[in-house]
């Protein structure tokens, strides 16, 4: 006789163990639940405010001003005159990854960027990964942007009153000084704006866009005076290698021109306005950036841009023979940067409330101010713990550790919407990639080529990096999820339904 009361064999509770695990490891959030929840935090929703011109400059802001202003000087001396080619790489491995990021914002027109779309698309270990190097991508850049303020700053205060704040203050360690007050001041800024509203905060962001603009063209406009011929010869002194090397590099300069698909949850109409945003803020990035560093290349020989975080106000200078246009050029790169703090600032804390939200890091960070709209205690605390970081540490190893989290997650939005094409092909969508799977695969494979350009210890940071982000997971995540907590088994459905 059969004992019905009688517990399965081993061998099958080894075999239900692992195949539990892979289901919760995998286990996706719905579009539909994903968009129904949109907006909702604990204790209010986020506003819906914000226009397609408001989305173009929230990434414009986020992406315009940080390879020019700043990592410029860095690059060039790896790549040459053919800085310009490094740009045009770093454009177009963003480019197709933009294209897919466009299609995905269009289909799932909420906050947390790739994090989000992860978690429809491949699950949710992979939603936290792609998740956790948004942090490193959004969090860490505002530092390492926030770093490269108190040159500018300097060269600002030294042309017009004549005093400079002193470098123990002024730069982080390894950087000759102890701490960098500026650093930490602009960031604190920019949470004052952003603790006001997301409406606010966009006004103020369109209003520094257009400064920087200007300051960019004024830059082309005296600079193409003092261009030589011969500074563009030889055009690629250290070959195709240091072209790449530099792209690599650069690709910190792309980043942001998603900042607009952080933004879904607080867009009028996300499913048309966020394609168009995204689409379009590259294209203006791109176009600047290749005028102004084919004119900085021309005007200054390559060889003696030295790295300085102030190189176009030293080329304003030596091409006029004159601070002024250097004073003018640095005061509207102080805007500039400060614009990219405030926007990148937001896409954070819009990245972490979407986390929060989700289950998977802790609920203070989805808690949304009645009357403001903004998620307070969110703000504050990724304010303060990147004031902190850009205070403390050097902009280089800032720089390359922030490219490789760009990159890996821009990799995975590319695997994304191939796999969203796949599961949910009745799916509405506003934008399509053209050519797909190619052109995701294209932008898939240029994402990976670039991270192989990086240098072995940029590796090790991110490896050590995704170690602590899977311990979090694991240790906390994956338990407090709201996918296992509210509803496993739709959660389980979900995984299975592949």
């Amino acid at each position: 006789m059969l004992d019905h009361g009688a517990a399965p064999p081993a061998e099958g509770r080894l075999t239900a163990a692992p195949q539990r695990l892979r289901t919760r490891l995998t286990r996706r959030k719905p579009v539909e639940r994903l968009v129904t929840e949109g907006g909702k935090g604990d204790g209010g929703s986020l506003r819906r405010s914000l226009g397609v011109w408001q989305l173009t400059m929230i990434s414009i802001g986020a992406t315009l001003g940080t390879g020019i202003f700043v990592v410029l000087g860095e690059a060039v001396p790896d790549a040459g005159p053919a800085v310009v080619l490094s740009f045009v790489l770093a454009g177009l491995t963003a480019l197709f990854s933009a294209l897919s990021y466009a299609e995905l914002a269009g289909s799932v027109p909420v906050s947390g960027s790739s994090y989000s779309y992860a978690y429809a698309t491949l699950g949710e270990l992979v939603a936290w990964i792609c998740g956790w190097c948004l942090i490193l991508e959004y969090g860490v850049s505002v530092a390492a942007v926030a770093v490269g303020w108190g040159e500018y700053l300097n060269t600002f205060l030294d042309g017009t009153l004549g005093v400079t704040i002193p470098a123990a203050i002024a730069a982080p360690p390894g950087d000759g000084g102890h701490f960098n007050l500026p650093a930490l001041v602009l960031v604190l800024l920019c949470m004052a704006f952003l603790l006001g509203g997301a409406k606010e905060s966009a006004r103020a962001n369109t209003i520094m866009v257009v400064v920087k603009i200007a300051a960019l063209l004024l830059f082309c406009a005296v600079a193409v005076t003092g261009i030589k011929a011969g500074n563009y010869q030889p055009f690629m002194p250290l070959g195709l290698a240091g072209v790449s090397a530099a792209g690599s590099s650069l690709f910190f300069s792309y980043i942001g021109f998603d900042a607009a698909s952080t933004a879904g949850e607080e867009a009028k109409n996300p499913q048309r306005d966020l394609p168009r945003a995204i689409m379009l803020s590259l294209l203006i990035v791109t176009v600047v950036y290749c005028l102004v560093a084919a004119v900085a290349v021309g005007a200054l020989p390559w060889r003696e841009f030295t790295g300085s975080e102030a190189a176009l106000a030293g080329i304003m200078e030596h091409v006029t023979g004159q601070s002024f246009w250097a004073v003018l050029l640095a005061a509207g790169a102080v805007i500039a940067i400060a614009s990219v703090v405030l926007t990148v600032l937001y896409g954070q804390t819009r990245i972490l409330f979407a986390m929060s939200r989700d289950g998977l890091v802790p609920r203070v960070f989805s808690k949304v101010h009645p009357r403001t709209g903004v998620p307070r205690a969110n703000t504050l605390i990724v304010s303060l713990f990147c004031g902190v970081l850009a205070a403390v540490v050097p902009l280089g190893e800032l720089v390359n550790a922030t490219s490789i989290g760009t990159l890996f997650a821009f990799a995975l939005v590319n695997v994304g919407v191939v796999v969203l094409r796949r599961t949910r092909p009745d799916l509405k969508r506003t934008f399509r990639v053209p050519l797909s799977p190619l052109f995701p695969a294209i932008g898939f494979g240029l994402c990976v080529y670039m991270m192989t350009r990086l240098d072995l210890i940029t590796w090790k940071y991110f490896g050590l990096w995704m170690v602590a982000g899977l311990a979090v997971y694991f240790g906390y995540g994956m338990r407090r999820s709201r996918l296992a907590t509210a509803d496993p088994a739709s959660a389980d459905l979900a995984a299975a339904e592949k």
